[in-house]
């Protein structure tokens, strides 16, 4: 049977969610056909290779061994800033990210998992309390419900609730990638982020490939068309998409070679921020410090790296996050129309072609996480 024919219907009293062939294939690949991420036949759907910071190292070194053997995502996934923040993981699968993020929220945040697969969910709830004793936690700070990223409201998500929503190598697997935007929009609080990584092809991707079975499950019959992603961004409300980092994705089965021609794959991480489109004016900013594993610099993105007390002009966009988001109290916005003390290069505006960067630079920052939520006097996370 085809992928993306409805099958059945879950319904609520505020909507009907339809679940499709897709789903049913997805669940079934990640309960029942992976036992392992050596079942793998592509690098798509495992954590790429790069330096991580101690205290992250700390937390994901925390997590039981079996809820890591059933991690099947494409990035580590960890923003900066979420002491004390409410987090919702979309796609949470066995719960590896979910528990690194309970560790590094602590006690006065909380973290939300939800995926479709009843079967990890079986092995993530199984070690809720495990983890909150390892953390030396009061009571816990986690919850995993079960349910569609298209369809939250369905699942008892409410809006205007989460800080950051994140997902890891989730979202791909959606047969409609708007919908689970729009959801995400719609649960996160004014200046709330999603913080991403997935896979995306340098092209719309044909049939043949969209209609794998097997190149679903391994996170490629769904990649989004990176400009895709850019345009669904403005439909939704999202400010311009950011790109954090990336690396190509290797195919090993020739099969799947002989499917996917002459299409390119990488995976990559983005941050979307729920702030008015457009609204801001290239500004000078000033960046105090004060990130957790970021105290010297922090670099938002593969454009823009700041450094202590170090004057740098930014775009539009970009001014618009630092004032609205949950790093506002870590910028200085410098008066406009004063004297430049800019260091470094111009305000840059405009999309990033990620195969490009990939391509030409070695160098793409990764990203970190630290407190801020908690701290923040506007109080981000209350």
């Amino acid at each position: 049977m085809p992928f993306g024919v409805d099958l059945i219907l879950h319904c609520s009293i505020e909507k009907c969610f339809k679940e499709t062939a897709t789903h049913l294939k997805v669940k079934e690949f990640y309960g029942k056909v992976l036992k392992k991420t050596t079942d793998l036949k592509t690098d798509a759907c495992v954590a790429s290779s790069g330096p991580v910071p101690a205290h992250i190292r700390h937390a994901l070194n925390m997590v039981h061994p079996e809820v890591i053997a059933k991690y099947y995502g494409c990035g580590l996934v960890v923003p900066e800033c979420m002491e004390a923040c409410q987090v919702l993981d979309l796609g949470s699968g066995s719960g590896r990210d979910c528990y690194m993020l309970s560790k590094l929220v602590g006690e006065k945040g909380n973290v939300t998992g939800i995926d479709m697969t009843e079967k990890l969910l079986e092995v993530a709830r199984t070690y809720t309390d495990y983890h909150t004793q390892a953390f030396g936690y009061k009571a816990p700070n986690i919850r995993f419900v079960q349910g569609y990223l298209e369809a939250l409201n369905e699942a008892g998500i409410e809006g205007s609730t989460y800080d950051i929503c994140i997902s890891n190598g989730a979202v791909n697997l959606c047969p409609d990638k708007k919908p689970v935007l729009q959801e995400a929009y719609r649960v996160l609080k004014e200046g709330g982020e999603l913080y991403f990584s997935d896979v995306y092809s340098s092209g719309r991707l044909t049939e043949e490939i969209r209609n794998s079975n097997v190149l679903w499950g391994e996170c490629l019959s769904g990649a989004l068309w990176w400009e895709d992603l850019m345009q669904l961004a403005e439909e939704v409300g999202f400010s311009p998409p950011r790109f954090v980092s990336g690396a190509a994705i290797k195919v090993f089965n020739k099969e799947m070679q002989d499917i996917l021609g002459d299409f390119k794959f990488l995976s990559a991480t983005y941050r979307l921020f729920k702030v008015p489109r457009g609204a801001g004016k290239p500004r000078e900013v000033v960046y105090q410090g004060g990130i957790t594993g970021m105290e010297e610099s922090f670099s938002l993105d593969s454009q823009y790296t700041f450094k202590v007390n170090e004057v740098v002009g930014v775009d539009g966009d970009v001014a618009e996050i630092l004032t609205r988001s949950r790093f506002s109290d870590k910028f200085t916005m410098l008066p406009p129309g004063g004297p430049s003390q800019t260091c470094g290069a111009s305000p840059k505006a405009g999309a990033v072609n990620p195969f490009e960067l990939i391509h030409h630079r070695s160098d793409v920052p990764g990203s970190t996480t630290g407190g801020c939520c908690g701290t923040q006097p506007t109080g981000c996370c209350n």
